[in-house]
């Protein structure tokens, strides 16, 4: 309790928005360049979205641009408000505290942001924020030592998320069979049980495989014409099997530790979707993820949550998903400011992209007092301030409140 009520009596202009000490100009930059970021994100995407979902005619002329707009202010929303939420805490509470920059203003500005998102698209970026935010809180817990981190935890702790329902949404379609039983228990009528795990593990090491091709054909397609050597880097990088090897290796373990179960107990039980996923979970030792255990864990909690409220011992909270999401992207904010060290890379990435760069220039070196080390990864840059609108002189020794 002590931490958070220690506080630094710079002003927004000081700590934030230092590149120019007008708060409202700094809002309007920063929403402006999260516009013009979050459309070029966003139209691409529903574009090749609605031709792979072979879309009519009626939806590019009726819907496709009302979506990608409704999208997009709402990615720009979480941006603009945010800065603003920044300044006004620091207007109405007279200094900054430790949680006021980051997660304080973040909070109302991602909760305002996602009642703005389609309703179908809330529990898929909820879903990403909360693993996100969960990673997160995972990181900050190693850093203060709280907790230890394993060797091959991530291999460990996947191997504990057998769940049937969550492995269906994670193996993609490959895990459903709609044709009939092999066995009187297994349901894929077409294939013997070996011919369905053989075939599952091609589809899924396949799907790995161009996955990780097509995240590095941007980078690729810039040097193909003076290095063609990169075309060959791209088909045979080690990461590209990695992945395969993991998505193979996870679904063929899956499918064939559960017809094995079938033939030796003659039955059908959920039992068997907890071995066979714990069993499974050792394919990761192929691709060693974080974020995928991360995620693994957060479709186990989602799925014994609704089995919870199914069986009426959970309550149901309607608007949970938007709650879960402001509480986790506020998470991931807290530690954007103060200790970046935590946050996974490529989100910090994502939030230098929305900004233009804006939240890199945050004057860090204050905010070392609070002891999270938040200055840490950004060298020695101090931003140039003017002294007119300055009301604690640079090279002052911050006193905490």
């Amino acid at each position: 309790m002590a931490a958070l009520s220690k506080s630094i009596p710079h002003s927004c202009y000081e700590l934030g928005h230092t590149w120019s000490p007008s708060c409202t100009t700094s809002t309007l930059q920063v929403t402006a360049g999260a516009l013009e970021v979050s459309f070029k994100i966003y139209a691409p995407l529903y574009l090749i979205a609605a031709i792979l979902r072979r879309r009519k005619k009626d939806y590019y002329k009726k819907r496709l641009l009302p979506e990608i707009l409704q999208s997009t202010s709402f990615l720009t929303a979480n941006g603009g408000l945010y800065i603003a939420f920044f300044c006004i805490l620091r207007k109405l509470l007279g200094r900054f505290y430790s949680w006021s920059a980051g997660f304080g203003a973040a909070l109302p500005a991602s909760y305002i942001a996602i009642l703005i998102e389609r309703k179908s698209r809330r529990g898929l970026l909820t879903i990403y924020m909360a693993n996100l935010a969960t990673e997160t809180i995972f990181r900050m817990a190693v850093t203060r030592g709280l907790v230890k981190p394993m060797k091959h935890g991530e291999v460990r702790y996947s191997s504990c998320l057998g769940c049937k329902d969550g492995l269906n949404g994670f193996a993609f379609s490959a895990l459903k069979c709609k044709h009939g039983p092999r066995h009187r228990c297994c349901k894929h009528y077409q294939d013997n049980c070996i011919s369905y795990c053989v075939k599952g593990f091609i589809r899924m090491f396949s799907v790995g495989y161009l996955i990780q091709c097509c995240l590095k054909v941007p980078s690729v397609f810039r040097q193909a014409f003076t290095k063609p050597s990169r075309l060959l880097w791209l088909l045979y990088n080690k990461e590209n099997f990695q992945l395969g090897a993991f998505l193979g290796s996870f679904v063929s373990i899956y499918k064939g530790t559960s017809c094995l179960l079938r033939w030796m107990r003659n039955l059908d039980d959920e039992l068997h979707a907890l071995i066979a996923g714990f069993l499974a979970g050792t394919s990761m030792f192929f691709y060693k993820s974080t974020s995928i255990s991360m995620y693994l864990f957060s479709k186990l909690v989602e799925t014994m949550y609704f089995k919870g409220i199914e069986a009426g011992r959970f309550p149901y909270f309607p608007h949970a998903d938007t709650v879960i999401y402001a509480i986790s992207t506020a998470i991931c904010f807290q530690a954007a400011v103060m200790e970046v060290q935590n946050l996974r890379p490529s989100y910090w990435k994502f939030l230098l992209r929305l900004t233009k760069g804006r939240f890199a220039l945050m004057n860090r070196k204050v905010l070392d007092v609070f002891g999270t080390e938040a200055s840490k990864h950004f060298g020695d840059f101090t931003p140039k301030l003017d002294p007119r609108y300055v009301l604690c002189p640079i090279d002052m020794d911050v006193q905490l409140g």
